[in-house]
Formats: C-alpha cells, sequence, structure tokens
C-alpha cells in the first residue's frame, strides 16, 4: 500500500471525527466556558462549509485508490452517498432542516463516511497482503518426491 493510499483514508478518518468532535462537543464547551466563544471567531456554518473543503477532495482521492485496488462497489457507493450528503447538509441543512436535524443528520453522515473510510482501508490492506502472498507463492519452487 503506498503513503498516499494509507493516509488518504486515517486522514479521512481523523476529519470526520474533528467534524464529529467539533458537533457534539463544543455547544457543551461554550456552556461551561462561554468566553471560549469570543476566541471562537468561526461560526458554526463556515467552519463547516471550511472542513468540506478538505474532507470532500480528500474522501474522493482515497475511495477512488481504494476502490482501484479492491473493486468493492459497496463501500464506494457508501462513501460517495456519505459525502454527497455531508455537502447538502452542510450547505442547506441549516435553512432547511433546523439545528438539531441538521446536528443528528450531520453525527450520522460522518459516522458513515468514518465506516466507508475504514473499510475502504481494510480492503486495500487486504488486497495488498493478498498481492504479496500470491507473489511469493510463485517463487516457491516444488519439491522433487522422486529422490
Amino acid at each position: 500500500m503506498t503513503k498516499v493510499q494509507f493516509l488518504s483514508d486515517k486522514l479521512a478518518i481523523f476529519l470526520s471525527s474533528v467534524c464529529l468532535i467539533h458537533c457534539l462537543l463544543l455547544p457543551f464547551v461554550l456552556i461551561v466556558v462561554p468566553s471560549l466563544g469570543t476566541l471562537l471567531s468561526v461560526d458554526h456554518e463556515t467552519f463547516h462549509l471550511l472542513l468540506l473543503y478538505f474532507v470532500v477532495p480528500l474522501g474522493l482521492v482515497a475511495l477512488t485508490l481504494g476502490y482501484q485496488h479492491h473493486k468493492n462497489g459497496k463501500v464506494l457507493t457508501i462513501g460517495l452517498a456519505g459525502l454527497l450528503m455531508l455537502t447538502l447538509i452542510a450547505v442547506f441543512g441549516h435553512d432547511f432542516l433546523g439545528e438539531t436535524l441538521e446536528l443528528a443528520l450531520t453525527v450520522m453522515t460522518t459516522i458513515l463516511i468514518a465506516y466507508a473510510h475504514y473499510q475502504n482501508y481494510k480492503l486495500r490492506k487486504y488486497h495488498d497482503c493478498k498481492i504479496k502472498l500470491s507473489a511469493n507463492h510463485n517463487q516457491i519452487k516444488p519439491i522433487d518426491e522422486s529422490r
């Protein structure tokens, strides 16, 4: 597995986790430490759009590279559907869904994307191991049993 392939899924999972932590913990942190809100000058929607600019391209690269190796359309479909849903929620969610439904759908979609990247990573790793095993198997010389 190349470094780009290895890092892309791990970074995508990390960014999904950042989004999840931001969505779930930031409201509680701001309640406990309200002065922290003045330090965070980026509002909620801007943060989601900014994160989206990194998540979508990275997700597309990671899922595409993985699919080229393992050819599992289910993982690709789940990942692409998650990225599309996250984009729609980030762009239109606040205006059309309300804050509670936007939060719930964002959390579920983020978990879906992280799951797709985890499966993508596992399948690529399995595929690479399978290739190495078959390459090593071809190098094994048969034992001459006539001796």
